[in-house]
This record gives structure tokens, sequence and C-alpha cells, in this order.
């Protein structure tokens, strides 16, 4: 895998996300919302591709849009449907997601991402705008949730949660790629000061309150708990963000099991996947591909005490049911 950063400053800079279609109610990009039409593409690896999967479940849109699972491990055309038989998606009938970004527009020569949404009966890429993926499964497939589905962007604090959503991916999301692939002294330690003087603030905002807006869960927690999810396990050594582990952190600690424990979240969650993804394709950071036994992950399922703080997970909703059966994690630890 190469890493794009600046060759004089050493820093990373993320590829803006080229497909931006929107699949929308009204079809006004040409891809109307309609039950079963696509296919939503992830990595179980991939902190931007997990957001998509944890609003899918809590929003109860498994049976409205199918997903694939792609291998942890890209080679060098990118994301590949190895964990299926014959190596072929079953659904979209490929072996690579390049293969629906080239149906999309044969002459792209960009990166290949996930998140990405596939229109199953051409075969073509519609969307890898991970930002705007799960903020449109909220307000615009609110005809095929399930019953009791959380609110997760409520229009009255729609302002709220995108100013705080541009912080999360600036201080937070980004920043521990940006102090992983830095190639400069400089660039790293800006991105290292950045993120944890963000999760100290982070820590404090959190200390009185269960969730980051309201008292309920909202698209602010999904984005900053698949990044804590990944912390240790991958940030903290191998992106050295080593400041603190997150279990050193007691409030965004127990703010994290809080939401891991929380239907939707921790059953979307695969270390398996997400350490040999890191450790076994960021050959520039880790060229020997050896993968770390560790962290403990039994610390996960342990007490939190954030019911204290009062709140309501779901807001006026339920909690969602048990993932798919085709779709359920084995138990790691």
């Amino acid at each position: 895998m190469t890493i794009p950063t600046d060759p004089e400053t050493g820093e990373f800079h993320r590829a803006p996300n080229h497909f931006a279609d929107r699949i929308t109610a009204d079809g006004r990009d040409g891809w109307p919302v309609e039950p079963g039409r696509y296919r939503l593409v992830v990595s179980r690896a991939c902190p931007w591709a997990s957001r998509a999967l944890v609003v899918r479940r809590l929003l109860g849109l498994e049976h409205a849009l199918s997903v694939a699972v792609a291998d942890p491990i890209q080679d060098e055309k990118s994301w590949r449907f190895t964990l299926d038989p014959d190596g072929r998606d079953p659904v979209l009938g490929i072996r690579y997601l390049a293969e629906a970004y080239h149906a999309a527009e044969p002459s792209y020569t960009g990166g290949v991402s996930v998140p990405a949404i596939v229109d199953i009966p051409s075969g073509r890429l519609v969307t890898n705008d991970y930002p705007r993926i799960t903020l449109d499964l909220s307000t615009e497939w609110t005809a095929h949730h399930r019953p009791g589905a959380p609110d997760l962007y409520p229009e009255a604090r729609r302002d709220e949660i995108d100013e705080l959503n541009a912080v999360l991916h600036r201080d937070v999301n980004a920043a521990v790629y940006e102090a992983g692939f830095a190639t400069r002294q400089r660039a790293y330690e800006k991105a290292y000061d950045r993120l944890f003087a963000r999760l100290d603030a982070l820590s404090e905002r959190l200390e009185r309150r269960r969730y980051l807006v309201g008292d309920s869960i909202t698209e602010c927690d999904v984005r900053l708990f698949t990044t804590l999810v990944r912390f240790d396990a991958v940030y903290h050594g191998h992106f050295k963000c080593n400041r603190n582990k997150l279990t050193e952190l007691p409030v965004l600690w127990a703010y994290a099991r809080d939401l891991f424990t929380t239907p939707g979240f921790g059953d979307t969650v695969d270390f398996d996947h997400i350490k040999r993804h890191y450790y076994q394709v960021h050959e520039q950071i880790n060229p020997t591909g050896i993968v770390p036994k560790g962290p403990d992950l039994s610390g996960w399922a342990s007490p939190h005490g954030r019911e204290a703080l009062g709140g309501r997970p779901f807001g006026d909703g339920t909690a969602p049911g048990p993932p798919p059966e085709a779709e359920r994690l084995a138990r790691q630890w």
C-alpha cells in the first residue's frame, strides 16, 4: 500500500471522495432509495466503513441494504472479495471493488475506498462519500427504518452535530492517520498534539454527560466510537499515538465501553480484521507484517457505570434486535 504524503512537509493528506452522488428519497441525483437495489461494500477493518455498519444496524436497514464484507488484507488492486466462495461477491459477481468503480467511470485512476454503495442492476459505484452516506441513511431512508429506530441526526440539533463532526474529523478521526502516516517528525508531532488536546477536551465534555450531543446517541457518537474502538489495538502502537492508551483515559474508556455494549456498536466490531489490516497492509510502517497478540480485549465487557449520568441511548426509540445470522461475529475473547 502506497501512503500519499507531501515530500516536503511529510504530511499525510487524504484524497477527497471522488464519487459523491446521493441516494435520496426523491432520486434527484438519479439514484432513488429502493430496498434491495443497492449493496453496501465495507471492510470491518476500516473506521470510515464501520460508521455505515453501525448506522445501518441502529436504523434497522439490514433488510433494505445488503452488505458485502471485503477481505481485510488488500493487494495491489485494493479491496477484494476473497472471503466469499470463488473470490467473488455473490451478489455483485465481482472479484474487486475496483470493478464497480470502473463500471461507473472507466477512466478512473484514483484510489479505491470503502464504504462504497454499488447499484446492483448496473454494477456501478454510486458513492464513496463516507460522511454523507451515514447522514443519508438517517434522513433519506426513513421509510425503511425499523419501528423504534433512533433519530441519529435530529433536525433541531444538526448545526451543533455538523460543527462537532467537523472537529472530530480534523482532530481525532483524521489526526490518528496524519500521525501514523507522517514521514517527518514535525508533521507527526503536530498531528499527535492536536489529537491528544482534543481527546482531553472530549474527556471534559463527557465527564458529566453520557453522549456528545443531547441525551441520546447521535451521528457524533458513531464517528468518535469507530476511532476509539481501534485506539489501543492499532493507533497507540502502530500509529505512535502513545501519550496514553484509551484504557488510561478514564472518561473516554468508560464512554467507549458504554457504546461498545450498546446493541449496534460492538456487534459490528471485528478486532481480528482490524489488527490484520493495519499491521499487514501498511508495509511502510510495519515491514515485517507481524501482528501483535495484544491488547487484552476482555475489558470491553467490563462495567462502565455511565448509566448514572442518565440519558436514553435510543431517545424515544428502542434498541435494535440481534444482527442477521450471516452477519454475527464470534466472541473475540
